[in-house]
């Protein structure tokens, strides 16, 4: 579909050029300078006719260029707003990735702690990870 808007979009320009030829032709030559225009009745009256088809194109043309540049802004913003999206996924992530790693030195630590020495001090720290590590369990969920 994308094709056709853009044959489209180039209908307008084309028609405000070729009646603007159509104007200058019939404003400034005669049927002197060609024979066919003796053809025409009242070549004046249909200049004036095809300069107002022409100003009619031109608003149209416009129109068509307003709305491609609007099209343009707007896939930019959305671009620029996608980057934006993914740089804070990713810093997200990493975030959760350091505190995953930090919740696993301490457990490691802890753990290797309380099998080196078993004290009431070393399984209070051992419980209290434990404790940390299901809270950070429940809410990653």
């Amino acid at each position: 579909m994308m094709p056709w808007l853009n044959f489209l979009s180039l209908v307008p320009a084309t028609t405000v050029t070729l009646l603007l030829i159509s104007i200058a032709f019939l404003r400034f030559y005669n049927e002197q300078d060609f024979t066919f225009l003796g053809l025409i009745a009242n070549p004046r009256i249909w200049s004036n006719r095809l300069t107002v088809a022409a100003l009619t194109a031109a608003v149209v043309n416009f129109g068509v260029e307003w709305d491609r540049r609007n099209r343009e802004a707007n896939l930019l913003a959305a671009e620029a707003q996608r980057r934006v999206e993914e740089e804070q996924r990713r810093a997200e992530e990493e975030e959760q990735s350091s505190r995953r790693a930090a919740v696993e030195i301490e457990r490691d630590l802890a753990l290797l702690s309380y099998l080196a020495d078993p004290s009431v001090e070393n399984q209070r720290k051992l419980i209290q990870v434990l404790a940390l590590l299901n809270d950070y369990r429940d809410s990653l969920s």
